[in-house]
């Protein structure tokens, strides 16, 4: 690994700190079990008798089961050594990535969608259960419609003949008795449960969310998708930025050389001014370049640290980027395979919710079923008594009749619904193949750049050194020199160019097949 970044680089101490640390934690765990007995024996004999016989009982323990307590300390000390070199060994760009896929705000939208198609499943599933509430009311009336009770009319007869019978009037003539219909004063408490005992458009709720949860998921999964493309290829931006930094840098060397050696010829009577302004310019020239390509590697960094969800101006540790061994053999394994795609299998989803609404608009003749049971007090006066108490319950059934044809107007839009979806499957899979095409495609074009700036650079390094030989010796002029420097500099450019366009293609086409595994 090839670091960049000076403030990020490792602290050169940190290794034998650690190897310190790893070696006292080894002493101790190799210490002779001698030197812990003789330590033991030494305590015991200035203890008190309490103490001894706890010591005796803890070095007992440790004969039985030290060879045990040894192992178990050796394999977490094992394991905790794997895990640190793994993360030594994991290139920084795949901690970016990680890091990313943490922090990204849009992932974080997208989580929160997800979290609420999982709540709305759980009410979906909720809807099964009894519902119970409280339901109080009281009421205070005066006047409307009553009724008249005609008591009088019908006891008083009764009561004179009693009257005459007895001799006496025990028997009082009533009047009648007038009750209005609405309540005064009156009191009604209930507790009020509702349970569904068959609603077939429940079941059909609570699949349809459980497909939307997986909807949510393949959005996530077709993001990260996404962000992971754009990461490596901002990734490889950086680099191919900073190579320009280091190429233009030493072409600088060059032509500052190159300056000072015709100011030296020019004092001494051998030089030409024009080849010392011809100098001065081609130093301005790679100043320009060299600040330009600054640019360019801040703006990448910026843009780079924008997916990452940080500061813009933070610094990213680069490290060299090495192409994979068997490139030509990964541009034919995934060609056309564009099933691990989530596009298509979100479409495949919205298919299965669009047939499941299909279903539920199809079972609108089924009748509904509810069962209630009421737990109530009701009375005058706010009083309270065995008489006030009751229950009530039943079982309530709905069924449809008629409803203007709207049930099979939604039957017929739900299947135009399915046949829409279906089509626009088959029309985004063909798109999806032709994009996987053009980016292997692509791919082999920027593998093949790639060759040829290879030979390129190899040849215009040994033109260079022909020329600049040359012109050290005085057989090539300065302007050969000048132009096999610019071809030098120019191949290195392109082999850089072409070499981290190979490996943004192949980020793009990793992403057109779904090969790279987010788990």
């Amino acid at each position: 690994m090839v670091t960049y970044d000076e403030q990020n680089a490792p602290d050169p101490g940190s290794a034998s700190r650690t190897k310190a640390r790893e070696s006292r934690i080894v002493g101790w765990l190799d210490a002779p079990s001698g030197l812990w007995d003789e330590g033991y024996e030494q305590q015991n004999r200035q203890q008190e008798p309490v103490k001894e016989q706890v010591s005796s009982g803890w070095s007992e323990f440790r004969n039985q089961y030290g060879s045990l307590f040894s192992f178990l300390l050796f394999a977490l000390l094992f394991l905790l050594t794997a895990k640190l070199n793994a993360q030594e060994h994991k290139l920084p760009l795949d901690t970016y990535i990680d890091e990313a896929l943490s922090n990204n705000l849009v992932l974080k939208q997208k989580n929160i969608s997800l979290e609420r198609s999982m709540l709305a499943l759980k009410e979906a599933k909720s809807l099964y259960l009894p519902t119970t509430y409280l339901d109080a009311s009281y009421t205070l009336a005066q006047g409307g419609r009553e009724i008249t009770i005609p008591v009088g009319d019908l006891l008083n007869p009764v009561y004179q003949t009693l009257n005459q019978l007895t001799g006496t009037n025990k028997f009082p003539t009533i009047p009648n008795v007038s009750e209005q219909l609405l309540p005064n004063n009156f009191y009604d408490v209930r507790i009020k449960t509702s349970v569904p005992v068959y609603n077939p458009g429940l079941s059909y709720n609570r699949n349809v969310r459980a497909q939307e949860i997986k909807l949510k998921e393949n959005e996530i999964s077709i993001y990260k998708r996404e962000l992971i493309r754009d990461m490596k290829q901002s990734y490889y931006n950086i680099l191919m930025a900073d190579k320009a930094v280091h190429i233009y840098n030493a072409a600088l060397t060059v032509v500052r050389e190159n300056l000072r050696t015709n100011l030296s010829l020019m004092q001494n009577g051998k030089g030409l001014p024009a080849y010392v302004s011809r100098a001065e310019n081609e130093v301005k020239q790679v100043e320009t370049q060299l600040a330009n390509a600054g640019n360019e590697k801040q703006k990448a960094i910026a843009y780079f640290n924008s997916l990452r969800n940080v500061a813009l101006t933070d610094s990213v540790m680069l490290s060299e980027i090495d192409l994979p061994e068997a490139t030509q053999k990964a541009l034919q394994e995934y060609a056309d395979n564009v099933n691990g795609r989530e596009e298509l299998r979100s479409l495949s989803i919205a298919r299965d919710i669009n047939y499941e609404t299909l279903k539920y608009n199809k079972a609108f003749r089924a009748p509904r079923v509810n069962a209630f049971l009421d737990l109530a007090a009701q009375d005058f006066n706010f009083r309270v008594q065995n008489s006030s108490f009751f229950y009530l319950g039943g079982v309530q059934l709905s069924v449809p009749i008629f409803s203007g044809n709207r049930n099979l107007y939604a039957i017929k839009q739900s299947e135009l619904d399915l046949k829409s979806v279906e089509l626009t499957q088959q029309d985004t899979r063909r798109n999806l193949e032709l994009a996987a095409f053009n980016s292997r495609s692509n791919a082999r074009n920027s593998y093949n750049n790639f060759l040829s700036s290879l030979k390129q650079e190899e040849a215009a390094q040994k033109y260079f050194k022909l020329i600049d030989r040359g012109y050290k010796e005085g057989i090539n002029n300065f302007i050969e020199m000048l132009d096999a420097r610019n071809q030098l500099t120019q191949s290195q450019l392109q082999k850089e160019l072409t070499r981290y366009r190979l490996l943004s293609a192949l980020a793009d086409y990793e992403r057109q097949t779904s090969s790279y595994n987010l788990n």
